[in-house]
């Protein structure tokens, strides 16, 4: 009976620690990268990039990675970021397939910083972020609040980290740019949920 009870505690225990964050599943025509999205850290902006996931707004052959940038392509740059950049890339189909920009979450009220293969919000200026998202290549803690590379100093507004398919996210930094644009974006065939919360 005792080792019984045990053994119920110990199930419960497990089960209460095991992650409860949405994972999806990110496909390209260089290869698939998966990420848990951080609805428990980041509610606003993960349940934004969620509600673009279910309503396929990234599966309709327009969405792609079209902006990198790396060491050597910011020569203007004072502070320099590594990233990639994903969404629709063009003003007018941001225009016609976003949904309303969202509130600002800055990574000092969600305590997810810009760490190698974090999911986060392009925007202008705060509260701004719609579609468009990026995926940090190393560590980027000038994205953090705080940090130097927005002039505002809020940051920018993660919701979500790799967990496998880095490969693919570094090969796609590497390919030929102009101007941090690639020559030949990187198509995203859809992005899917894979565990549900």
């Amino acid at each position: 009976m005792k080792n019984l009870l045990i053994l119920a505690l110990v199930s419960i225990l497990i089960s209460c620690t095991k992650n409860q964050n949405p994972m999806v599943l990110i496909s390209t025509q260089l290869g698939d990268i998966e990420a848990e999205i951080f609805i428990d850290k980041a509610p606003v902006t993960a349940a934004n990039f969620l509600r673009y996931v279910d309503s396929a707004r990234y599966n309709n052959d327009l969405a792609c990675f079209y902006r990198i940038v790396r060491l050597d392509n910011q020569p203007d740059k004072p502070i320099k970021i590594e990233v990639i950049q994903g969404g629709y890339g063009k003003d007018s189909l941001i225009e016609l397939y976003q949904f309303s920009p969202i509130k600002h979450e800055t990574t000092k009220e969600t305590g997810k910083l810009h760490k190698d293969g974090v999911l986060s919000m392009a925007r202008m200026e705060p509260g701004t972020a719609s579609s468009e998202f990026f995926i940090c290549v190393g560590d980027q803690p000038e994205l953090d609040f705080g940090g130097k590379r927005n002039p505002d100093g809020q940051g920018f507004a993660t919701f979500g980290k790799v967990y496998k398919g880095m490969e693919v996210v570094r090969k796609i930094q590497q390919l030929k740019d102009s101007l941090q644009y690639l020559e030949n974006p990187v198509k995203i065939i859809g992005i899917k949920r894979t565990k549900n919360d």
